[in-house]
């Protein structure tokens, strides 16, 4: 399995620092962060972008993220679509794979029903844009209790529906357990299905108290990441594991010290070395 990082990771640093950093640690790709992409090209190039990550040996293997797309208003939805338009052409320049999408949230009026057939028309739509620039789009369920696509079963669900090669599924560690996905879950997905396989860990206090705040690296907490990986192995998918982790706490540290960190204890945990 090779590995990758995730911008979000050491939130506070620069596009180019995260380049820079991930870069030495030793990884294979780097998973752009959006915001951070836009301030890096208030002042430079998209051509720049690509020579800082080929001077580094580092690939983009996807643009994060395109938040909340499902349950929109008409006036926020068109704000989706070009933003979809926005990162899509970026990342085909970039010749980077995916662009990340997570659903909206719900209220207790909707139905799983409804959530489905949201979801299928949203990821169709969207991914009209997107294959227009020969870009995936990677949907990411969330464990919170406020979003409407929590687990993996549901969100396989969505995909199998939608049916297009060019929508697949992002698998989060932290999101998994915190969504209670289970293992049989895993086995149901089309392994080409999972475009993206976000690791991470987690302090170990009550679910319903989880918050992505809570998150540590790979390893230190009690996710199941052995069992989960285990279980893709089995399934087929042994391509990328990108380490994923919102911690303030670790973006107020050196972002190179960060990133080296996050490539050890990813080694360890996914048993790589």
């Amino acid at each position: 399995m090779k590995l990758a990082m995730n911008g979000a990771t050491t939130m506070k640093a620069d596009l180019k620092t995260d380049i820079e950093a991930i870069s030495k640690a030793g990884f294979d790709y780097i998973e752009i962060w959006a915001s951070k992409l836009r301030d890096f090209l208030k002042e430079n190039s998209i051509e720049q972008l690509s020579q800082l990550l080929e001077e580094n040996s580092l690939k983009p293997y996807s643009i994060n993220s395109i938040e909340h797309i499902t349950f929109r208003t008409k006036e926020e939805y068109e704000k989706i679509k070009s933003e979809t338009k926005e990162l899509s052409e970026i990342a085909s320049k970039i010749n980077c794979p995916y662009v990340v999408v997570v659903p909206g949230k719900k209220s207790s009026q909707i139905s799983k029903d409804e959530i489905i057939d949201e979801s299928v028309r949203v990821l169709n739509e969207l991914a009209d844009i997107a294959e227009a620039y020969n870009v995936s789009l990677a949907f990411e369920f969330l464990g919170q209790t406020d979003c409407s696509v929590q687990t993996l079963g549901l969100c396989n669900e969505i995909i199998e529906k939608v049916d297009r090669e060019s929508v697949g599924i992002v698998i989060d560690t932290f999101h998994f357990y915190a969504g209670d996905s289970s293992f049989d879950e895993i086995e149901r997905v089309n392994p080409e299905k999972i475009f993206i396989f976000h690791i991470n860990d987690a302090e170990n206090i009550p679910k319903s108290q989880l918050t992505d705040a809570h998150r540590l690296y790979p390893g230190e907490g009690i996710l199941p990441i052995k069992q989960i990986k285990d279980r893709l192995i089995r399934i087929g998918y042994d391509r990328v594991a990108s380490v994923e982790i919102f911690r303030p706490e670790y973006w107020e540290q050196n972002p190179f010290e960060v990133a080296r960190k996050a490539k050890e204890s990813a080694e360890k945990a996914l048993e790589l070395r």
